[in-house]
């Protein structure tokens, strides 16, 4: 591996608070001593508390890496890529950076609304360094990529927030940093211009050059990133591939949001007095009949669906769809084949077993529901339960890659000699 561009060594940032929440701000050291000396007269000193945004975080980075940073809200990912771009200082620690840093951290950082957006275009490439002839040169790139031909000559302060966005990112993409941070801001362009900008990033590290991205969407850090930043609290909790990344903090968020035990019983007293059908509960079990939310990629996944039938239907299916958080379908089966044509009123369970060894590691969405083919929806499918599918004992559990797809199945091979002429 190359030498590291970035380099941070017990990297920490603190802001201190009053107990009600509120950030403490004072912009000169007379407002500084005021506020101290006022708190102190009137005793809330006390209420001061030190919140830790990030803390005693540390990793290096080569050039040429790509790296996804990944965590909940309020994790400390924004916090240290403003570190990163030396838009703060931190509390404690060190950062180094090797190179020049392009960043897109929030919409128009970094732009002038005053300027238009020629302008503004030759000042950001000024920020990072580059000379005007050479800013020149990518000019009509820049303006291509964004889209805003019509508007060059029109105060940014008059943008749209998505003109804004494009002309930013363009900017950031298209003037060579070394680095190139870009944060969740993406999520603000549409479809099309977030997979125009998946692309530049791919483009920028074919070229050798090094990319941190933030996003929630595991999806878009799967497909471009090669390394994972886990973070939690301030802290740096996972760093690796980027597939063992994305279990990480997937298992983590499953857990914190009550899901990991694989349960979800519904209230009677909220069913419709005149359903036809309703759901009593769902789980997730494995081969011996215990309940649970996570699940070796090598085990087979056992779904148990207990639902009341209140009036006598005929030609009703289940429905189990089984899609990935970033909303892709994995695949729907139904029990359409296996069915009685018609069923009386009474209680019943309805069991599908997914085979081990046929899901990527990843989490899955479970949803659940009943209809009358061409007729009527008799149980709207909806998303219930969350399935985590790590570790080993699928196919590309021991590729030596990242394993594309959302299903891995181990297939029959084999190969035979010919015989020659």
């Amino acid at each position: 591996m190359s030498a590291p561009v970035i380099t941070a060594i017990g990297l920490g940032k603190h802001y201190r608070l009053d107990r009600r929440g509120s950030r403490l701000r004072f912009d000169t050291l007379a407002s500084s001593l005021n506020g101290w000396v006022k708190r102190l007269a009137s005793g809330q000193a006390s209420e001061l508390d030190t919140l830790w945004a990030l803390r005693d975080v540390g990793f290096e980075i080569a050039a040429g890496e790509v790296v996804g940073m990944i965590g909940h809200n309020g994790a400390g990912k924004s916090t240290l890529l403003k570190i990163l771009s030396r838009i703060t200082a931190p509390s404690e620690g060190l950062a180094e950076i090797e190179g020049t840093v392009g960043s897109l951290l929030e919409v128009g950082t970094g732009f002038h609304p005053e300027l238009t957006g020629r302008e503004n275009i030759f000042l950001n490439g000024a920020i990072l360094g580059m000379k005007r002839a050479d800013i020149a040169a990518r000019f009509d790139e820049i303006v291509a990529f964004a889209e805003t031909e019509a508007f060059l000559e029109t105060p940014l302060k008059k943008y749209s927030s998505g003109m804004y966005l494009r002309l930013a990112f363009a900017v950031a993409a298209h003037l060579q940093p070394d680095i190139l941070i870009v944060d969740e801001v993406l999520a603000v362009g549409d479809a099309a211009f977030q997979r125009k900008c998946l692309g530049k990033m791919g483009d920028v590290a074919k070229q050798g050059r090094t990319v941190m991205f933030v996003s929630h969407n595991m999806g878009a850090v799967r497909s471009l990133c090669r390394r994972g930043l886990v973070f939690n609290g301030g802290r740096l909790e996972f760093d690796g591939r980027t597939d063992e990344a994305i279990s990480y903090y997937l298992t983590k968020t499953a857990a914190r949001a009550g899901d990991d035990d694989g349960l979800i019983v519904f209230d009677e007293s909220e069913r419709d007095p005149a359903a036809e059908l309703s759901l009593r509960a769902i789980r997730l079990t494995d081969s011996v009949g215990q309940v649970r939310g996570f699940f070796d990629a090598g085990e087979p996944v056992r779904v148990e669906i207990d639902y009341e039938v209140h009036a006598r239907v005929r030609g009703v299916r289940a429905m189990l769809q089984v899609t990935t958080q970033e909303g892709e379908q994995a695949f729907v089966s139904t029990d359409h084949a296996m069915r009685e044509p018609e069923q009386p009123p009474g209680r019943y369970r309805t069991t599908c077993v997914v085979p081990g060894g046929l899901l990527n590691r990843r989490l899955y969405l479970i949803a659940v529901g009943f209809e009358i083919p061409r007729m009527r929806v008799l149980v709207p499918r909806r998303e219930h339960l969350t399935c985590v599918i790590s570790g080993g004992g699928n196919q590309g559990s021991t590729y030596p890659e990242d394993w594309p797809g959302v299903v891995c199945p181990t297939l029959a091979w084999k190969t035979d000699p010919l015989p020659t002429d």
